[in-house]
C-alpha cells in the first residue's frame, strides 16, 4: 500500500518552505548567488537544462530529492527497466525503453528476453523502408510511392506526426507524409485531395485493428482507393501496424506487410515501435535508428545518474514544486523551433493522459493536485498570442522554453533573432519590471507626472514567474529522441511521486461507450428517454439536420 504523500516529512517541510518562497524574488536569488546558473543546470544525452529561473534554492531542492526517495522513485524506475508489471490496473509491464535499446539488451518480460523480437521488427522496418525509399516498391500502375498517409489516433498519430514534422529537413525528397486521425471526415477528405491513388501508401496504425476512428478512416480510404484500383492491387498501397493478423488480412493487407508491437508498449510511448514506421519511411532507417539511440542515451542517463544530477528527475521535481507547493495549475511549452510545432500537442497526451488521475495506485482519492494542464505553441508566435497572460495575467504559469543552438536552414540573421527572443522572454518572466523602474523610464521620456502615474500600473510586470530552458545543439534525430525520452521519464517520476498509475487511461473510455449508444440513436427514428434533456435535445437537432440533407 502506498502511503499518503502528504504525511511524509519532506512534503510537510516543503509546505512550510513554500510560504517563504511565494514572497521571495528570483532576481534577488540571482543577485545573491553569481553561480546560480551553474548550480541549477546540467547536461545529459546531448541536451542542456537550465532550471535556475525557478523559485527554489539548494535547501528546497534537497527536500524535493528527499521526497523523491521517500516515494520510491529509484525503486520504481528499476522495476520499470526490469520488466516489472508496474501498470497494475492492466497487469502489464512498461518497457518502451526496450524498443530503443541495442540488440544486446537484457530487457525481459515474464522472464523472456525481448531484444530479439524487437530487433526482428526493426529489421523488417529497415528492409521495407529501403524498398519504398529506393523506388523498388511500386504502386499498382508501376510508379514509385510519393505520399505516405498515416491513419491512426492518439499515440498512433501524435507521436509519428510530431517526429516526422520535427525531422522535416531529413525527409526523402520524393516523399510527402500526411496524418489522418479525426473521425471527422474533413480530416481524411483534406488528405485525399492532396494525393494520387497510384502513388500513395497508407499506413494503418491500430494495435487491435478495431479502434473505431482509425478503422472508419481506413475503410473510407480503402473505398476511395477501390474507385481507382481493384482488391488485388490494394496490397500495394496499404500496410498495417497491428497485432491482429486475421483482421489485417480480412481488410486486404498482406500479413507480410504487417508490423507488430507488444502489449507492454503503451500508445503514447509507441513512436519508438513500428508505430514509427511513417517516420522511418520519411527520414530513412538510419535516421530512425539515430532517433532510437538518442532515446537510449537518455535512458542510460536516467537509470544511472544520481537524482541530484539526473535531468528527468530534476525536471520532474521542479514541476512538483511549482504544481503542488506554488499551486501552478498549468504548464506552457514554448519550443523556439518551427519544426517542433506539434511537440506541445504530443506532450499534452504524454503528460495529461498519463498523470491526469484522481485516484492512487490503491484506488483511493488523491489528497493533492496531480497533472497540470499542458499547452503551448511555438515561439515567436506565442509571444503575439498568449504571452500577455504569462507576463501580466492573474495566474502564474511555468514555461518550458526549448531551442536549438544551430538552425537547420541557411537563411541569414533569423536564428539570432529567434534565440534572442527565447532568452529574453525567460529573463522578462523572471525579472519583471517594478513600478519604480517604470516610473523612472517614463519620466526619462519627458512624460508629465499625471500621465506617468496613469501608465505605471499598466506597464508594471510582477516578474518572478518560473521557467526552464532546454537547449539542443541542433534538432537532429538523436537530439529529438533524447528530448522525447526526457519528458517520458519526467512524466514517470511525477506519477511515482503522486502515487498514480501513469500507464493506464480509463478516462478515455466512458465517452466512447456512450458515443456508440448515441450513434445508434442517430441512425434511428426512435427516440430515447435514457438521456438528460440537453443530450436528447442535441440528438434531435442532429436528426433534423440529417433529414434536411435527404
Amino acid at each position: 500500500m502506498t502511503p499518503d504523500i502528504t504525511g511524509g516529512g519532506a512534503w510537510q517541510a516543503l509546505l512550510d518552505r513554500s510560504q517563504a518562497a511565494r514572497s521571495s524574488q528570483m532576481r534577488d536569488l540571482f543577485k545573491s548567488d553569481p553561480q546560480r546558473f551553474n548550480r541549477f543546470s546540467l547536461a545529459a544525452a546531448g541536451l542542456f537544462l537550465d532550471y535556475s529561473k525557478n523559485r527554489l534554492d539548494a535547501g528546497t531542492l534537497d527536500l524535493l530529492l528527499t521526497l523523491a526517495r521517500e516515494r520510491g522513485v529509484e525503486e520504481r524506475r528499476n522495476a520499470m527497466f526490469g520488466g516489472g508489471k508496474i501498470n497494475s490496473t492492466e497487469k502489464r509491464a512498461v518497457l518502451h525503453t526496450a524498443l530503443r535499446a541495442p540488440r544486446t539488451s537484457p530487457a525481459a518480460v515474464d522472464g523472456q528476453a525481448v531484444a530479439d523480437e524487437v530487433h526482428a521488427v526493426l529489421d523488417r522496418i529497415r528492409l521495407f523502408t529501403e524498398r519504398v525509399r529506393s523506388g523498388e516498391w511500386l504502386g499498382h500502375t508501376g510508379k514509385p510511392i510519393t505520399d505516405i498517409v498515416n491513419i491512426g489516433i492518439g499515440g498512433s498519430d501524435l507521436g509519428p506526426k510530431m517526429a516526422s514534422q520535427a525531422l522535416r529537413t531529413y525527409h526523402h525528397p520524393r516523399l510527402r507524409c500526411h496524418f489522418v486521425s479525426n473521425v471527422d471526415a474533413h480530416d481524411l477528405d483534406a488528405a485525399l485531395h492532396q494525393v494520387d491513388p497510384a502513388t500513395t501508401l497508407f499506413v494503418i496504425a491500430s494495435k487491435t485493428f478495431t479502434t473505431q476512428e482509425t478503422m472508419m478512416n481506413a475503410r473510407s480510404a480503402r473505398a476511395w482507393f477501390l474507385q481507382h484500383g481493384n482488391q488485388q492491387q490494394l496490397a500495394r498501397h496499404f500496410v498495417a501496424v497491428s497485432t491482429n493478423i486475421r483482421a489485417v488480412e480480412e481488410f486486404g493487407i498482406d500479413s507480410a506487410n504487417m508490423f507488430p508491437f507488444w502489449d507492454w508498449v503503451g500508445g503514447r510511448y509507441s513512436v519508438w515501435s513500428a508505430i514509427g514506421l511513417s517516420v522511418a519511411l520519411m527520414i530513412g532507417y538510419e535516421g530512425f535508428r539515430q532517433f532510437l539511440d538518442g532515446g537510449f542515451a537518455m535512458d542510460q542517463h536516467f537509470i544511472s545518474a544520481p537524482l541530484e544530477k539526473n535531468m528527468p528527475a530534476l525536471l520532474a521535481l521542479v514541476g512538483i514544486w511549482n504544481r503542488n507547493f506554488l499551486h501552478a495549475a498549468s504548464q506552457s511549452i514554448a519550443p523556439y523551433h518551427q519544426d517542433l510545432r506539434y511537440f506541445p500537442g504530443y506532450l499534452q497526451q504524454l503528460e495529461m493522459e498519463s498523470n491526469g488521475k484522481r485516484v492512487t495506485l490503491d484506488g483511493k482519492t488523491v489528497t493533492h493536485a496531480t497533472c497540470p494542464v499542458v499547452w503551448g505553441d511555438v515561439g515567436t508566435n506565442g509571444q503575439h498570442a498568449y504571452f500577455q497572460l504569462l507576463h501580466q495575467g492573474t495566474e502564474t504559469i511555468p514555461v518550458d522554453f526549448i531551442a536549438a543552438l544551430r538552425p537547420a536552414h541557411g537563411i541569414d540573421g533569423h536564428h539570432r533573432v529567434l534565440l534572442a527572443n527565447c532568452f529574453a522572454q525567460s529573463e522578462a518572466l523572471m525579472l519583471g519590471k517594478t513600478a519604480a523602474e517604470v516610473e523612472a523610464e517614463l519620466s526619462g521620456q519627458g512624460l508629465p507626472p499625471e500621465q506617468v502615474a496613469a501608465l505605471v500600473p499598466h506597464k508594471t510586470f510582477p516578474g518572478n514567474r518560473p521557467s526552464n530552458t532546454i537547449l539542443l545543439d541542433a534538432l537532429t534525430p538523436a537530439s529529438l529522441g533524447a528530448l522525447v525520452a526526457l519528458y517520458e521519464h519526467k512524466t514517470f517520476v511525477q506519477g511515482v511521486i503522486w502515487g498514480v498509475n501513469s500507464f493506464d487511461q480509463w478516462g478515455v473510455e466512458l465517452g466512447k461507450v456512450l458515443a456508440k449508444n448515441i450513434e445508434a440513436e442517430l441512425n434511428s427514428d426512435r427516440g430515447s428517454q435514457s438521456h438528460d434533456s440537453s443530450t436528447s435535445g442535441l440528438i434531435a437537432m442532429a436528426r433534423d439536420a440529417a433529414r434536411s440533407l435527404g
